[in-house]
């Protein structure tokens, strides 16, 4: 039990580490500009994420499974913070960006399904890097790039959502290595 409460408060020191960065930017430049909703489902979000870290990985003793786990939480975490913030394709008023909220679902549903066994884990992070590569290719025919729409242009769009696909395959391979060991 005290290992749990003393889990329990890393978590939370973490999230106010985490949330001191908007707030200190804040101060010294206008273009964050977070409300206090803001930092409240920032905070709830976080610290959701630690939760269910804590858990899930409970259930297993590997450490292996418990990194891929780690990762793939945070993949999609950034995930939705960078495209909720900012916006993946062009800014966050973009509508190709709710296509990103295809890859969340597909882990969430598809984690819940596979109840967490790390077997399920790899086809599910495996078929969400997948879509994740389908978002701007599905979004070029949608809604076609002009001069300021795509920002940070076509190929920067790519590279970014490369980068959440690479994590969530990452952790797909960590899963799949987990489930043979």
């Amino acid at each position: 039990m005290v290992l749990a409460v003393k889990r329990l408060l890393f978590w939370a020191f973490a999230v106010v580490l985490i949330l001191m960065v908007p707030l200190v930017a804040m101060q010294f430049t206008v273009e964050v500009n977070w409300t206090m909703l803001d930092f409240v489902v920032m905070g709830t979000g976080l610290m959701s994420i630690g939760l269910v870290y804590e858990l899930i990985v409970r259930k297993s003793n590997q450490k292996t499974y418990r990194i891929a786990f780690g990762v793939a939480i945070a993949a999609i975490f950034l995930l939705f913070w960078i495209n909720g913030a900012v916006g993946i394709i062009g800014n966050e008023g973009q509508p190709a960006n709710m296509l990103y909220g295809l890859v969340i679902g597909v882990v969430l549903i598809g984690a819940l399904l596979v109840r967490f066994k790390a077997r399920g884990m790899a086809i599910t992070l495996f078929t969400a890097a997948a879509i994740q590569m389908l978002v701007p290719v599905i979004a070029l025919f949608i809604w076609p790039p002009d001069v300021t729409s795509w920002s940070p242009g076509v190929l920067g769009v790519f590279i970014l959502t490369a980068f959440f696909a690479f994590l969530l395959t990452v952790s797909a391979l960590l899963f799949k290595r987990a489930s043979t060991s």
